[in-house]
């Protein structure tokens, strides 16, 4: 009876992750293919994983520019189906062991909240910008593909611990943790580039650091960039670190994103010495290094760059990155829009929906008058088919230009 109720909730598990997976991915031919016959797909899932036969199948490879070069391994829709299943079984217990200022990937948390947090750690430092204070800011050369696998798996297997399940799971039915720990290894130790699927020509990896592709790296080390659970495991990984700084008795104000991290302190010389200690302190225990041209250490009325904001006293700007390629996206409308054809609707709603993401993200920042020199500055493509709300804040399409 205990193990049909198992079974029975595994399926169910299945079938949550399956709607969780294919929010962001509809209409792509992985999750077509699969949602032609989903219900046989998800219960041949689950007989492999149940019965401990499943195997990821082989990762599409591409490389893409924006934000930076990077080079991508996308799993299969099935293996997403696992990934969105894993997470939700090892998150709740992961949430419990995590330091509050780890803000990727993570559930009311993100980007912004991030953007937030040091805005908030600088104010209360320099005691409202009356008193001198500064910024360590840092990055890892090459995280993703330095990631020690089985130094990750060693963590996991740590945190997924016996009392923080019974913490995490206190009255609420648990999974199979046998299973879980075997999807773990599984995912983990699976080598993308066996039998992968390269999309797009080799030039296109041309200007990629060999630092950045896991095509050039050991057995043993790198995660794909593109997956959910290398997501989450990159937080795992990090993990040790940010107890190693939050339990520092000098350090009150630091907060990390993936692989960025900034400290912020009263004392100018004592976040110098503090990088000696932290490169130590990376390449001893998670076998990582500091990225030597990505040291940044300066006063706070200078302000600091950090995920797409620059941050300055009581005022928050879109940084130059996010500016560029915003720019650089309404001059490719401008250019590939001919006057005399009207786009098809497709396009059109395209051309909406990317215009909408960066006012999405700029309305956070002091931007208005950013926004009327790129949007109003010259004649646009934009104005043709649709119109500007809310102080720049929505981009919306003519109902005619729609119905055509």
């Amino acid at each position: 009876m205990e193990k049909m109720k198992t079974c029975d909730k595994l399926k169910l598990d299945l079938f949550m992750a399956y709607y969780e997976a294919r929010k962001h991915k509809r209409n792509t031919v992985n999750q077509l293919r699969f949602e032609l016959n989903f219900e046989h797909e998800l219960l041949q899932l689950h007989d492999e994983i149940a019965g401990r036969t499943y195997k990821p199948r082989p990762s599409i490879c591409f490389v893409v520019d924006v934000p930076v070069k990077r080079e991508v391994f996308a799993a299969d829709f099935r293996d997403r189906v696992i990934h969105h299943l894993l997470c939700g079984y090892i998150d709740p217990v992961l949430e419990r062991v995590f330091v509050r200022d780890s803000y990727s990937c993570r559930k009311g948390k993100g980007t912004l909240y991030g953007i937030r947090r040091v805005a908030h750690f600088i104010k209360d430092c320099s005691e409202n910008y009356t008193k001198d204070c500064f910024i360590l800011k840092l990055d890892i050369s090459g995280y993703f593909m330095n990631i020690d696998k089985d130094i990750l798996a060693g963590q996991l297997s740590g945190m997924l611990s016996k009392e923080g399940i019974e913490r995490a799971y206190a009255g609420i039915p648990q999974p199979d943790w046998e299973l879980v720990r075997y999807l773990i290894k599984e995912i983990i130790y699976q080598d993308v580039r066996q039998d992968c699927i390269v999309k797009g020509s080799p030039s296109d990896w041309d200007g990629l650091p060999l630092s950045k592709s896991l095509f050039q790296n050991p057995p043993g080390k790198g995660l794909p960039i593109g997956n959910l659970t290398s997501q989450l495991f990159s937080n795992v990984y990090m993990h040790v670190f940010d107890d190693y700084i939050a339990s520092a008795p000098d350090i009150k104000y630091y907060g990390r994103y993936v692989d960025d991290f900034v400290i912020v302190h009263r004392d100018r010389e004592f976040l110098k010495k503090l990088i000696p200690r932290i490169r130590d302190y990376l390449e001893t225990s998670l076998h990582l290094e500091l990225h030597p041209r990505k040291i940044y250490l300066q006063h706070y009325k200078k302000g600091v760059t950090f995920l797409g904001a620059v941050i300055k006293p009581n005022r928050l700007y879109a940084a130059k990155r996010t500016v560029s390629h915003f720019k650089k996206a309404l001059h490719g409308f401008n250019s590939g829009m001919a006057p005399q054809e009207l786009p098809d609707k497709g396009e059109l709603l395209q051309m909406r929906s990317v215009v909408n993401s960066y006012l999405g993200v700029m309305q956070h920042f002091k931007s208005y008058n950013l926004k009327k020199k790129i949007l109003l500055g010259k004649p646009s493509v934009l104005f043709r088919y649709g119109y500007f709300t809310g102080h720049l804040n929505n981009y919306k399409l003519y109902k005619k230009t729609q119905s055509n």
